[in-house]
């Protein structure tokens, strides 16, 4: 199976990826995790997204699924679904850099009845090597959009 060519400028995405992350929300106190990333090519012009994420004691705490599209013109389309009962439609842009290339996406989200309420978010990916640094924000609950995750991931080998 080939990559397909639409994934070449994301191709350094593929694998598992892992590392320390830290929240922060105004009505959360602040916290620490370590979270696990993967994207697999299953030969389709997307990569399947999975994230997991977990306590320093080892509690779990949050997962989300989906799929990284880049259908062209330097966009990319993240499509993610979460237990939580939200949906994501995250847009944006590909910045191709010398060592790797930046993400910026914009959401619009979908809230089931039972779910809190997220009304945007946005996320930033970007890759320097076999370093993956992730940003999360989001307005939800009443709080304008504030800055709520960071990551730094390391590329797992093996």
């Amino acid at each position: 199976m080939s990559l397909h060519p639409a994934l070449e400028p994301v191709s350094a995405l593929l694998g598992v990826w892992s590392g320390p992350g830290r929240g922060e929300y105004p009505t959360l106190d602040s916290f620490e995790y370590t979270e696990e990333v993967t994207f697999t090519d299953i030969g389709k012009p997307f990569l399947v997204y999975s994230q997991r994420t977990w306590a320093p004691d080892g509690r779990p705490l949050h997962v989300e699924t989906g799929y990284f599209r880049v259908p062209g013109d330097g966009t990319v389309e993240f499509v993610l679904a979460q237990p939580t009962g939200q949906t994501e439609l995250a847009e944006g842009t590909l910045s191709l850099e010398a060592s790797g290339f930046s993400v910026e996406l914009r959401s619009r989200v979908v809230n089931a009845p039972t779910a809190k309420t997220v009304d945007a978010t946005a996320r930033t990916l970007r890759l320097e090597g076999d370093r993956l640094t992730t940003t999360f924000a989001m307005a939800a609950v009443g709080v304008p959009m504030t800055d709520h995750l960071a990551s730094v991931l390391t590329r797992q080998v093996g």
